[in-house]
């Protein structure tokens, strides 16, 4: 089964950091692109930050010099460091997959762009 998996959400003070993991299962990973998107209360899912199989990374302007996104091939983990929390930041997270992502700059990741999605973790940015 094709799965993706998020963990890592939860509450964190303004300027404060978490990590989320996105664990794959059920296709190549290493051979997949990958992205976090974040939906808050009321807004669209924007896209937060992208990886290829060539590990080249895109962030959206909003987040970019505080997040990072990496890939694990050994345990098959997608993850986004998330440091200087801002209120803002507020939003469900999802990773999302797919064969034929390919990183461009200064393009971040669109829905259209991914057929694999998790179901979500929460994070909350408050005092």
């Amino acid at each position: 089964e094709v799965q993706l998996v998020e963990s890592g959400g939860g509450l964190v003070q303004p300027g404060g950091s978490l990590r989320l993991s996105c664990a794959a299962s059920g296709f190549s990973f290493r051979s997949y692109g990958m992205a976090w998107f974040r939906q808050a209360p009321g807004k669209e899912r924007e896209g937060v930050a992208g990886i290829d199989t060539l590990r080249r990374t895109v962030f959206a302007g909003s987040v970019a010099g505080r997040f990072t996104i990496s890939k694990d091939y050994a345990s098959d983990t997608l993850y986004l460091q998330m440091n200087s929390l801002k209120p803002e930041d507020t939003a469900m997270y999802y990773c999302a997959a797919d064969f034929a992502y390919w990183v461009s700059p200064s393009r971040v990741p669109i829905e259209n762009d991914f057929r694999i999605w998790g179901q979500g973790t929460q994070v909350t940015v408050s005092s």
